[in-house]
């Protein structure tokens, strides 16, 4: 069965953002903001970002994969996934093949992550969850959610994903997609302030070299990404 949430997205070309956003002015801070089509150039590949905008899965497989490689890397996988994969992306399908050839998928050559084996084995956990939980869907585990703590607990549900990478990704829903239920700023804090802290704050080339630079001072100083 075809969730409403697949189906919206399916109707609006794939822009899901469109469906799990609502209303289309976005009240943040006080004040209320139109929403404009959504921008995430991570990877320095047209194609691979443009996946992460259209296919919810990408985006979370993305940020599952976004550690101890560095952020091209992580985001730049989904696409080589799906080409793998045969040209499809699908949690129901990844979650259905057999794990140790996924493994073999993501050791390549090239590799999509540094850890292949334990990674693959993340991503179909993951896939896995979406489709007992929320019907193969990634979308879903946003839908129609009106609650910030809400929302950071389903997302801190998905295997692979910490207190740390929770907060990251629902952050990101929220400043790159317009995802924001109430009290999403407090749930995600210090995530959703302005420091140019994460993945969650990147939209141009320039704020991507901000957050690289922002991530070399901290670890300069021995402080994290939540300092």
């Amino acid at each position: 069965v075809t969730s409403p949430v697949t189906q919206a997205r399916h109707r609006s070309g794939g822009k899901w953002f469109r469906a799990a956003a609502a209303p289309p002015s976005l009240r943040g801070g006080g004040t209320v903001r139109s929403m404009s089509p959504p921008t995430l150039p991570v990877t320095g590949d047209a194609e691979a970002d443009k996946l992460l905008i259209d296919n919810p899965l990408a985006l979370m497989i993305g940020m599952l994969l976004d550690q101890q490689v560095p952020m091209e890397w992580a985001f730049g996988a989904p696409l080589r996934l799906k080409e793998r994969l045969g040209g499809r992306l699908d949690a129901t399908e990844v979650a259905a093949g057999d794990p140790a050839e996924l493994e073999k998928i993501f050791r390549g050559p090239p590799a999509l992550h540094r850890y292949p084996g334990s990674m693959a084995k993340r991503t179909h956990a993951l896939c896995q969850h979406l489709v007992e939980h929320h019907g193969g869907d990634a979308a879903a585990v946003w839908a129609g959610v009106d609650d910030g703590r809400e929302l950071l607990r389903r997302v801190k549900a998905l295997p692979g994903y910490g207190t740390e990478k929770a907060k990251i990704f629902t952050a990101l829903l929220a400043k790159r997609f317009g995802v924001r239920p109430a009290g999403w700023e407090q749930a995600t804090a210090p995530f959703s302030d302005d420091q140019p802290r994460s993945v969650a704050d990147i939209d141009s080339a320039e704020t991507l070299q901000r957050v690289r630079s922002w991530k070399k001072a901290m670890k300069a100083e021995g402080r994290s990404k939540s300092d």
